[in-house]
């Protein structure tokens, strides 16, 4: 059965402006690079329509909204624009030179966020992807890490408030924990929340520590599995197959969204960690086979990486995992010796016993 992927050019717009390392060029790169190997009958490619103000208030504060756009649209016209910036945004959000649409870009990707969920609950789409999605960084009222509007926490809270779904797994593989999609949750116990991501002491935000497992009715239900500096294949694939699949078995979530783009790759340029292209694979195929409990019902939001070389390979390995597309894929640059073995294997073992004991009085798989 054809996938669906999630797309409009659009897109490119998300795009913060010369000098700054998320660019929109991204988004030009990746619809000609999957057509090239992947056919027409393997997937089908739907539009979605930007998310409205009624849409963002599911996860926004009004004045934040109104804020982001009327900065953004300045900066995309190359005009300043009053206001205490910092009051609602980063610096890594600050628009270098002139920018794109980013905000109107951003609507969309909620749309798509939107449009994913009704696809899947609707039972004609288990596997939707949506390119340009993962922003994990953004809160109600403040946006940082290149993220304007959260569209994971989007997911989560429209298949729960307005399906009403009680079981909903969000699985974060990017490098960087979901500090924003952490907060939206982290006392909701009808989100299952998992993020793998590097050691937060060598890496932004800094948070998701294996003892912040929630809080309140949600406690337990926030699993952090912070990874050492190059963590390979074998770490992730031991923290799967010791972790998150099994807590997904006993957890059984009626959906699964998974986000993260190619960041954990071994030349990545922003973070340190240590997989190979095959290894994005191997996550699809984790998720994949987590997804048999649910019907196969998967959404994807992918969006992060900042190796254009990687980065296409890396996204569409991801997707070949968890869809079960038997293409070959290629390691684009030479796997540094370094990185053959998975030399932060002993201290991943370390770190999953950790993270263990911090959760076995809230999973029995895990005591």
């Amino acid at each position: 059965m054809a996938f669906t992927v999630l797309y409009r050019q659009e897109l490119e717009q998300y795009d913060f402006g010369p000098g700054h390392p998320f660019r929109g060029n991204r988004y030009q790169k990746f619809p000609h690079f999957i057509k090239q190997h992947l056919s027409d009958d393997d997937y089908r490619v739907l539009a979605a329509e930007p998310a409205t103000d009624a849409d963002l208030l599911l996860i926004c504060r009004q004045d934040y909204i109104d804020f982001s756009r009327g900065y953004f649209r300045a900066a995309s016209a190359g005009l300043s624009y009053p206001g205490q910036f910092f009051q609602y945004h980063s610096a890594d959000n600050r628009s270098a030179g002139r920018s794109g649409r980013v905000e109107e870009a951003a609507r969309l990707i909620i749309g798509q966020a939107k449009l994913a969920c009704d696809l899947v609950q609707g039972g004609e789409h288990s596997k939707v992807i949506s390119i340009g999605g993962g922003m994990h960084h953004a809160k109600p009222a403040y946006g940082e890490g290149f993220c304007i509007y959260n569209d994971v926490a989007f997911c989560g809270r429209y298949l729960t408030e307005e399906y009403g779904l009680e079981r909903v797994l969000i699985l974060d593989t990017d490098a960087h924990a979901g500090n924003g999609t952490s907060q939206y949750f982290y006392e909701d116990p009808r989100v299952l929340f998992i993020d793998l991501h590097q050691d937060p002491r060598s890496l932004y935000p800094g948070t998701g520590f294996a003892d912040q497992i929630g809080d309140g009715e949600g406690k337990g239900y926030t699993i952090n599995i912070p990874l050492p500096v190059y963590a390979g294949y074998d770490s992730y694939r031991l923290a799967f197959e010791s972790i998150v699949q099994p807590v997904s078995q006993e957890f059984e979530p009626h959906v699964i969204v998974r986000n993260g783009g190619s960041d954990p790759y071994f030349a990545d340029g922003l973070t340190r960690l240590g997989l190979p292209v095959k290894g994005f694979r191997m996550i699809g195929e984790k998720v994949r086979e987590m997804a048999e409990i649910c019907e196969g019902r998967v959404i994807d939001l992918i969006a992060s990486g900042y190796n254009e070389e990687a980065l296409p390979w890396a996204w569409l390995a991801q997707i070949l995992g968890l869809t079960g597309i038997e293409t070959e894929i290629k390691e684009p640059l030479p796997v540094p010796r370094v990185f053959e073995t998975d030399l932060s294997f002993s201290e991943t073992e370390r770190v999953i016993g950790e993270v263990k004991s911090h959760l076995k009085d809230h999973w029995k798989c895990l005591a």
